[in-house]
């Protein structure tokens, strides 16, 4: 027998597909964009253009390791949803190493080795090898790995070719630098809350008004685009601030 399928049926699956999308995790996902983009245009009036703000320490350092976490924490929830992480790994770490180029011609000096998009590539390869664990383990693994960097965060290494994993030398230097210990135990704590909150990969407030608000839709839009919006966003904030401070001139 032969099986038809209406363009309207079509339709309405690809309707059905957006609805059933976790629009939580777009919305966090979108809020870690907005601290981290908040945090780098701090960064960028500080280091180029000269403003009294210390993004060492204080309000603004926090604000950008809030906006790392809370990312690292969504793609390890996220790595439950993915149907093929390493191919998704592969794609980001492979853009972190365009971002490490680029950087080291347009700005010498300013290395990234080893930044968030190496890390988050390097995680959701080796996210498949923790896959079938349950949560309680995945949540020690992640604790153990966090307090592993008491230890390590104290050595000197005699090179930086371990930097990846968090070891360095003395002459190591990144203006983004996101090791495998301490922050690959955050990955795997949102591994832990992916396997315990989403194992049926269906929203936990399917009712909910907010995704259908204004606000709501925007940020989620963020989420959805993470990628794009992290690759573009330095060069389009520079790119304000230079026509901004060349208008007030």
């Amino acid at each position: 027998m032969k099986s038809t399928v209406s363009a309207s049926t079509v339709k309405k699956h690809i309707k059905g597909a957006s609805i059933n999308r976790v629009w939580e995790i777009d919305l966090f996902r979108g809020v870690s964009l907005l601290l981290m983009v908040t945090f780098h245009l701090l960064y960028d009036l500080a280091e180029f253009y000269h403003f009294p703000l210390d993004y060492q320490k204080g309000p603004i350092y926090y604000t950008g390791k809030e906006a790392a976490t809370l990312f690292i924490l969504i793609a390890g929830i996220s790595s439950f949803f993915s149907t093929n992480n390493l191919r998704r790994g592969i794609k980001i770490l492979l853009w972190g190493f365009v971002i490490y180029l680029v950087t080291g011609v347009t700005l010498p000096g300013s290395n990234i080795i080893f930044g968030i998009l190496q890390f988050l590539g390097t995680s959701m390869i080796l996210a498949p090898l923790f896959m079938g664990l349950p949560s309680p383990v995945l949540t020690v693994l992640g604790a153990l790995i966090l307090l592993a960097e008491r230890y390590t965060g104290t050595l000197t290494w005699p090179h930086n070719r371990l930097a990846w994993l968090g070891l360095m030398g003395k002459d190591f230097s990144s203006v983004d630098y996101y090791p495998l210990i301490p922050w690959f135990g955050v990955f795997l704590w949102g591994m832990a809350l992916g396997r315990m909150f989403y194992p049926s990969k269906r929203s936990l407030f399917p009712h909910s008004p907010l995704p259908r608000h204004p606000l709501g839709r925007s940020i989620q839009f963020l989420g959805r685009h993470s990628l794009s919006i992290y690759l573009i966003h330095q060069p389009v904030i520079l790119l304000l601030l230079y026509l901004f401070f060349l208008v007030v001139k």
